[in-house]
């Protein structure tokens, strides 16, 4: 995921700001990390630099 995508991503649940966390990255780029919602509490995992912004119960874990 680009970090550029911070100023356009939302929250899918809320609408509310979502505060990037990193693990691992390369350059620009996120590999591995999560996005972390502060008003409903929701995070957002990002896997092989994918953010996968579902509804945590339509989720496959």
């Amino acid at each position: 995921m680009r970090k550029e995508l911070m100023d356009i991503l939302a929250c899918p649940l809320c609408k509310g700001n979502l505060e990037l966390k990193v693990r691992e990255e390369q350059e620009e780029e996120v590999i591995t990390g999560s996005l972390h919602c502060d008003q409903c509490q929701e995070t957002y995992p990002i896997e092989n630099s994918i953010p996968n912004l579902l509804p945590p119960n339509l989720r496959s874990d």
